[in-house]
């Protein structure tokens, strides 16, 4: 998600940005129609996220220990495709820091602990959460629908907050990152409860006005929280952005920050508003 300036003086949002993000969301929507090649693209996405999480790491001090956290969330992936999760997380994460401090140790003893401590966060910050769109997209009946509403409600924040705060943005909205702006964040609040209530009553999802809303409600704030603490992660390692890999976007990282507390939150959004009942991720 991209900051919006304090100034009030509207900038041009670069051609190049918009093709880009076009494309990206074609090549993402478009996906969710093929269970197979969406899970190659979510774990793809993750995996380009967890490079550059390394490098913020290493910018700090500690690498992790990226074969391991590499391995650990490919199989996160596999787990929740096959209905796995649920049963074998806690082994998972286990194994993940026993080998993360083996590994490290046998490497050098040196941040052996803190390079351990990195690595489970990558897995469980990149890993555990972005899965939780594998999972979205596997809920009986409305998985396909579902899916495409959670990257809809995503990308409408993202790219009104950016637009409304670019345009109107006056007040900061918080030390993490100063050029986004309250009125941005705002913006993109309402246009996401918007469109939650505008998907809300079309016959793809049968959901009521206000679970729509709340749906709407609930993922925009949890993707513009996730997109301040890759802010906050950032600012940390005295970085501008994650990577350069997306033209006119940054990095991976950059671009779907919002995605990975997104996905956690719509899903959650979706047992809020009754839509699924509890438990059913991973079970």
């Amino acid at each position: 998600m991209t900051a919006a300036p304090v100034t009030g003086v509207a900038q041009p949002i670069g051609a190049r940005r918009i093709i880009v993000g076009l494309l990206l969301a074609i090549v993402g929507i478009g996906s969710v129609f093929w269970l197979p090649g969406f899970l190659v693209l979510c774990t793809a996405i993750a995996i380009g996220c967890l490079w550059e999480f390394a490098q913020l790491s290493a910018r700090k001090g500690p690498w992790l220990e990226m074969p391991v956290a590499l391995v650990a969330i490919v199989t996160y992936f596999a787990l929740t495709y096959f209905g796995r999760i649920h049963r074998y997380e806690g082994v998972l994460l286990a194994a993940t820091v026993v080998v993360a401090l083996v590994t490290g140790l046998f490497a050098s003893s040196d941040g052996a602990f803190a390079r351990s401590g990195y690595t489970l966060l990558a897995v469980l910050y990149i890993g555990k959460l972005m899965t939780y769109f594998i999972a979205i997209r596997l809920l009986p009946k409305i998985g396909t629908a579902a899916t495409v509403m959670a990257i809809v409600l995503i990308a409408f924040t993202d790219i009104f907050a950016m637009v409304i705060g670019t345009r109107f943005g006056r007040t900061p909205l918080s030390p993490i990152s100063p050029r986004k702006t309250v009125e941005g964040s705002a913006g993109g609040l309402a246009v996401a409860i918007l469109a939650g209530i505008a998907i809300a009553l079309t016959p793809w999802l049968h959901l009521l006005w206000w679970q729509g809303a709340l749906i709407g409600a609930i993922t925009s704030v949890a993707a513009q929280a996730g997109d301040l603490v890759e802010s906050g992660l950032k600012r940390d390692a005295h970085v501008k952005d994650a990577g350069s890999l997306i033209g006119g976007h940054g990095g991976v990282l950059d671009r779907f920050d919002s995605y990975i507390f997104g996905g956690i939150a719509f899903y959650f959004a979706l047992y809020v508003a009754r839509v699924i009942p509890h438990g059913m991720y991973g079970s």
